[in-house]
Order: structure tokens, then sequence, then C-alpha cells
């Protein structure tokens, strides 16, 4: 049975913020919003809670999961970037974009790609996800909440409620947001290669 906290999405209540971030540290699997889409989250270091959501997703070993951080930094943490991708992020971010990158030795081996040794990032501009990152002290793990075999992803925190509440430890109602997945940006070859049209424009990265 999972839980069910309304946060609000401009001025995040520390307490349930808290408790939030606890849910995940515990081996916990979230539904939250984003500046995209709602999406699935859980801890990064914490394999049962990787498979539950890969499972619930219907994903195999080869799709990339998304390192949501909570900034330029953190992200250069987690991925090896040189001056001309960093220009490229810095001009998209924070905001509905994931970039493809050459993972380092920080990632954990089992969320990076298994043949090409990348990994997926975003800085997402929504303050939910960014207090939740803050309580953490490092990146969240997700996934747009997009189920096997449907065109769109579930936007509707009630709806996510009741289809999920056996499958989920949380909902963050955190109000309406954007149905769009994000726009994905391939940058571990060099210049920019846009993978996936989301919400984020590609214009910003010259695409």
């Amino acid at each position: 049975m999972s839980q069910f906290f309304q946060i609000h999405p401009d001025n995040p209540q520390p307490r349930l913020i808290k408790q939030a971030a606890q849910i995940l540290r515990d081996g916990g699997l979230a539904a939250l919003p984003t500046d995209s889409s709602y999406a699935l989250a859980c801890h990064l270091d914490d394999k049962a809670a990787v498979e539950r959501l890969r499972r619930l997703r219907g994903m195999d070993d080869k799709h990339l999961l998304t390192l949501m951080c909570r900034d330029l930094s953190q992200l250069g943490t987690f991925a090896r970037v040189d001056n001309r991708q960093y220009r490229w992020i810095k001009g998209a971010t924070p905001g509905p974009f994931v970039f493809i990158l050459e993972a380092t030795k920080e990632v954990p081996r089992r969320l990076s790609h298994p043949s090409r040794k990348t990994i997926g990032l975003r800085v997402p501009e929504h303050a939910i996800p960014q207090c939740l990152i803050e309580a953490l002290g490092e990146p969240i793990l997700s996934a747009t909440l997009q189920l096997a075999g449907e065109d769109e992803p579930l936007n509707d925190p009630d709806e996510i409620r009741a289809r999920l509440e056996k499958q989920l430890d949380l909902v963050i109602d955190g109000g309406p947001v954007p149905a769009e997945p994000t726009s994905v940006i391939d940058l571990s070859g060099g210049e920019p290669e846009l993978v996936r049209r989301g919400r984020g424009d590609p214009a910003l990265l010259g695409l």
C-alpha cells in the first residue's frame, strides 16, 4: 500500500520532503512530478528498487535510466564532460532534457549501458525533485512513468495511485505537469544527436 503525499509544486513542505527522501533511502519506489511528466524514482544504489522500477516499466538492462541531478556540478561527478559538452548542457539546464554522456566510475556498473558505458543525466527544473535530491545529498534514479504497452505517460496522481498503489511505496501529488517526456540528446559521440523529441526544444542545442 503506497503512501500519498500532497506536496506544493513551488514551495515543497520540508517535513514531507524529508519523509519522501527517507522512503527512497529505505529502498522505496516513488512516483513524482517533474518539469516534463510524472516519473518513477528510486535510490541509485538500491539494486532491488532499480529492478522493481525496470520491471514496472517493462525495461531490460539495455534501456538507459536517468540520473536526476541537482546541478551541473553534481552531474559532472557521474559523467565525463568536456568544455563543448558543458556549454551545450549549460544552455539547456535546468529543463526537460536528458543528456547521454560517458559514465564515470561513480556510476554503479548496472546503471550504465552495458556495451557503451554511457548514462542518461538531467537537471530538472521542478522544485519537488530538486528538493528531494537536496535532501538525499545525491542524484535520484528515474524513468518516465510510461507503462509497457501504453503510448502516453501516466500524469494524473490520482490515477497513478489507483492503478499502481500496490506496486509503489509513495505517490507524490505535485499537481498538474506537462504530459510529455523529456527530449533525449546524445552527447557521447562528439556532436549533439537528437534521440527523442520531447518537451525540451532541440534548437537550444542547435538541432
